[in-house]
């Protein structure tokens, strides 16, 4: 099944075009003064360059008229293998299409409501026979049904026309027009970008990419760059400024050569405050008593993190190297890049 964009906006069509795959473009003059468009024929010159194949207005009162708009078109430059006329249908519209078609030039007759109509397209040698499902189902049609009588019709009688699906308003509408077998559809850009999604697809995604990171990243290449260091002859307050810059809930200390003498938290903290008041601020954090923090080595994969986090219930893990603390892993830094 074929998919065109149905737009006007030239933003969204340079975006949408870059899926490498789009058959084409539909618009409509609609669509055009909805965006502002002042200058129709500048308009449509440009998008001919940007889209593969552009399908535009032919309009006139009389089959000569209609003939002659799609020769004004092709004037400004159009390529004739890329174009397709929309021309609505009539009984001065098919004759248009017949006289095109006959001149190796492509149409879609448009805005049919009825079978009998899609005959006369098809009779015609119309390239497309477009229903607008939406705006027929607005006016309460039943359009599905219309739909998969054309493509009956197409397909019974061996007619080279392709029935275009149009006037989509759901991603249901897609589905629609693949079970009714149609040849093709014109999507707008909003919709078109919502059929990839499911959210159990992207559930299973990102568990994917999750495993796939705890696997291959080494620890030392995930750790935060908020590393606070306080070294063990600085005051309890200077650590909590240090803290309080870094926005972190913990600050490695070390001896003078580097070495690790422990991790002091805020939870740290609220103990010895209850336990020491406000004068415990004043000791230097070389004197407090340090249990063994929970660390892990840099060279190590995340997977061995995730397990010591699961292990031990706590929120970040110092990260050493050689024995020398190097950073700090957070829980979080399991998932984020």
């Amino acid at each position: 099944m074929e998919l065109y964009l149905d737009s006007a906006d030239l933003k969204e069509i340079k975006e949408a075009f870059q899926l490498g795959f789009l058959t084409g473009l539909t618009t409509t003059p609609t669509f055009m003064h909805r965006e502002g468009v002042r200058d129709l024929d500048a308009t449509i010159v440009e998008l001919s360059k940007i889209v593969p194949v552009l399908q535009i207005e032919a309009l006139g009162e009389t089959a000569e008229d209609i003939v002659a708009d799609a020769d004004r078109q092709l004037a400004l430059g159009l390529d004739p293998q890329r174009t397709v006329f929309k021309i609505p249908v009539s009984l001065e519209g098919v004759k248009a299409c017949r006289a095109l078609v006959a001149r190796g030039l492509k149409v879609n007759i448009h805005l049919v409501y009825t079978i009998q109509q899609a005959y006369m397209a098809a009779a015609a040698g119309a390239t497309y026979i477009c229903v607008l499902a939406g705006r027929m189902q607005d006016q309460g049609y039943d359009a599905l049904t219309l739909i998969s009588d054309v493509v009956e019709l197409v397909d019974s009688y061996g007619y080279d026309s392709k029935v275009m699906f149009s006037s989509v308003r759901n991603t249901e509408h897609v589905r629609n027009a693949i079970e009714l077998g149609c040849h093709t559809i014109t999507v707008p850009w909003k919709l078109m970008k919502a059929l990839t999604e499911n959210n159990f697809t992207a559930i299973g995604t990102n568990q994917f990419i999750e495993h796939t990171r705890l696997i291959t990243v080494k620890v030392k290449e995930a750790i935060n760059d908020i590393n606070p260091v306080v070294a063990e002859d600085v005051t309890l307050t200077e650590a909590i400024v240090k803290m309080t810059e870094f926005g972190f809930g913990c600050v490695t200390v070390v001896d003078g050569a580097g070495n690790l003498k422990g991790v002091f938290t805020d939870g740290d903290l609220r103990r010895k405050l209850a336990e020491g008041g406000r004068e415990i601020l004043s000791q230097t954090m070389g004197s407090f008593t340090y249990g063994t923090p929970v660390s892990i080595e840099g060279e190590q994969l995340l997977d061995a993190a995730a397990a010591l986090f699961k292990k031990t219930s706590v929120d970040t893990i110092l990260v050493t190297e050689n024995g020398k603390p190097v950073g700090m892993l957070d829980i979080q830094d399991l998932k984020n890049d």
